[in-house]
């Protein structure tokens, strides 16, 4: 048997998950049930297994912590600090994901070693375990610069929204507010959406016309060297 003579870190993953909550963007924490930082509010993650993937390690610890699956996700950076982690020499690869929030609120449930799993603005965040608040801002720049030139917003809409919807999505990325006709016209030019024969049901304000982003014509274009750019 094969005996390697230098140490070895360990490796780990942490998931940042987007989720639009109407006027909201939100991530998605964990309360840590042991130690380090039991009580303390972190990013689901956990480490690697010694025959999986960190991609797999990922949808895995997802899966167990918070009951997710199933959902956009992208691998973010590589967190190395020699002191990130007290108990010793970890390397995190961490990955950001995005839902529809109104799809899986009522799916999220703590279990493994979370205690809790809730949703929290991206402005009002509590303390972070570890080096997460470092995550969540690299995160969180990568999700603003990716929006301006991938149809990322998509993935935490609706299925079904209305353009008022998917400007608001934008101002709550970019944290800033946007010319209405403006956004409208580029966002249109593009011929991306399908306009539907429906209207808002339930608002007490005239019902705007519902779209819907039509993904196989984007996947067209793009192979033709399409550039969404907004």
């Amino acid at each position: 048997m094969y005996t390697y003579e230098y140490p070895r870190p360990a490796l780990s993953v942490d998931c940042v998950i987007f989720g639009l909550d109407e006027n909201e963007l939100k991530v998605l924490l964990i309360e840590r049930g042991h130690d380090p930082y039991a009580g303390c509010w972190a990013f689901p993650g956990g480490f690697v297994d010694m025959d999986e993937t960190t991609e797999a390690a990922a949808k895995r610890e997802l899966w167990e912590e918070t009951g997710l699956q199933n959902m956009f996700m992208e691998q973010l950076y590589t967190f190395s600090d020699v002191h990130r982690d007290p108990r010793g020499r970890v390397v995190s690869v961490a990955y950001y994901a995005l839902v529809k929030l109104s799809d899986v609120k009522d799916q999220v449930s703590a279990s493994s070693d979370a205690q809790k799993a809730e949703w929290f603005p991206v402005n009002s965040l509590p303390a972070l375990a570890f080096d997460h608040a470092k995550i969540f801002d690299t995160a969180f720049t990568r999700l603003k610069g990716k929006v301006r030139y991938q149809p990322l917003g998509f993935e935490l809409l609706p299925e079904k929204f209305t353009l008022s919807q998917l400007q608001k999505l934008y101002e709550l990325i970019l944290n800033k507010e946007l010319d209405k006709r403006n956004f409208r016209k580029k966002i249109l030019s593009m011929a991306l959406l399908i306009e539907l024969p429906e209207r808002q049901k339930g608002v007490s304000h005239r019902a705007a016309k519902l779209y819907q982003f039509d993904k196989v014509k984007y996947k067209e274009l793009e192979a033709k060297g399409f550039s969404f750019e907004l």
